[in-house]
């Protein structure tokens, strides 16, 4: 399944579901995606003490590096195996798709006695463990600043550039993604740099929110995930929206959701011309948010902004420029050099101008754009709770689940 759905897939999916986690490891690995697994573990005369499985555990919770939905799966399922032994779960419903992920990794292991399985555990979590201290002695190809994980953030020439990276997930935003971007910001408003630029690895700009961000459920249930996810909505798009220098997206691919909705906040707009934008948020049971419900209307007439919030039409990047959401659009061929050539010409004017030219066009409406960001992450918050979204989301994923 697309790891970049839109919030309410993620919260409905939670609601379907359960932490997939063991009691013994609240760590932030969660299962995902929903491979057919196929158990082929190695087996040694040489049997593992309790000693040994309490410490592998243990070296699970020191484990940096994500190892992957796949081998989260064959850990869940070998845990399994080795507590409690053959797979007593009832199956679960087509729907339900993680625990049926859970259930269809356990259940492979079949008979496998406990000992062996925690064996297996063991050497999984030594090869795991071996992996990464291999991986961290090698030089990293992307030069990624220090800091961060999901993003390439640069400062040369006078220019910031923050890349969002995370090309072969179409850049879907992670909640460590969304945090990151406000750290990125805040050291941007800060650097010697005159402009600051957002712009997307690959072949896409960002496809939106990504489905894992909400599979980790707190002791307050999905109510405290709600809430939580609001205010951390609001407080990322509120980045925006205090962003004293100017601020351009260099949209290098499709857009889709929170990645279109926040361009009514930027200063320019620069896309290519194979980009696409696309805000589906009636199509599943959802609101607009990133003060859209006021900037679209205001930049393209409230007609044109209720067939792309309203109803999800999406637009080519000639229209989005026509309709004033984008600032120019380039020839694909020639869009990077074409863009960053002009940026560098722009990043040699006055700095201390262009912040305060800025902050004359945006302190006329910050308090108001604030009021409404806050209001927009409140009636999402409700949203992702009504029974409405729910539908609306199951509908959805059966369609999914009969491509």
């Amino acid at each position: 399944m697309a790891g970049h759905l839109a919030r309410g897939a993620m919260l409905v999916v939670a609601r379907l579901t359960r932490s997939w986690r063991p009691r013994y490891a609240r760590s932030p690995l969660q299962v995902s995606n929903f491979p057919v697994l196929q158990m082929h573990m190695s087996r040694t005369a040489m049997r593992a003490s309790q000693k040994d499985f309490e410490s592998a555990v243990n070296q699970m919770k020191l484990l940096k590096k994500d190892p992957g939905n796949e081998m989260k799966l064959k850990l869940y399922a070998l845990y399994k195996q080795a507590t409690e032994g053959p797979c007593n779960m009832p199956k679960p419903g087509m729907l339900d798709l993680i625990s049926k992920a859970k259930w269809d990794a356990w259940s492979a292991l079949g008979s496998q006695p406990k000992e062996t399985a925690k064996q297996n555990y063991v050497e999984l979590v030594s090869s795991l463990s071996s992996s990464t201290s291999c991986s961290q002695g090698k030089p990293d190809a992307d030069s990624k600043q220090p800091g961060y994980e999901t993003l390439v953030v640069t400062s040369e020439d006078g220019i910031t550039k923050i890349m969002l990276n995370r090309p072969t997930k179409k850049n879907a935003i992670t909640t460590q993604m969304y945090q990151e971007i406000m750290l990125a910001l805040e050291a941007a408003a800060k650097d010697d740099s005159a402009i600051t630029v957002l712009t997307g690895k690959g072949d896409y700009y960002c496809s939106g929110n990504d489905l894992n961000n909400f599979t980790d459920i707190p002791p307050g249930g999905v109510e405290e995930k709600a809430k939580n996810s609001a205010i951390l909505l609001r407080d990322f798009v509120g980045c925006f929206i205090d962003f004293p220098k100017p601020l351009i997206a260099v949209v290098n691919g499709p857009a889709v959701g929170i990645s279109v909705t926040l361009l009514g906040l930027f200063d320019i707009v620069y896309a290519s011309d194979r980009a696409t934008f696309h805000t589906p948020f009636s199509h599943l049971g959802q609101s607009p948010e990133g003060c859209s419900s006021y900037m679209f209307p205001k930049i393209m007439g409230s007609a044109k902004a209720a067939e792309m919030l309203i109803f999800g039409k999406k637009l080519t990047a000639r229209e989005a420029c026509a309709q004033g959401l984008v600032t120019e659009v380039f020839p694909d061929s020639t869009f990077q050099k074409e863009v960053w050539t002009r940026l560098k010409a722009y990043s040699k004017l006055p700095p201390n101008a262009m912040r305060i030219s800025k902050q004359l066009i945006r302190n006329v409406e910050k308090e108001k754009l604030h009021a409404i960001n806050s209001e927009e992450s409140s009636v999402l918050q409700g949203r992702w709770l009504s029974d409405e979204c729910t539908n609306a989301i199951m509908n959805f994923l059966s369609r999914k689940a009969k491509l």
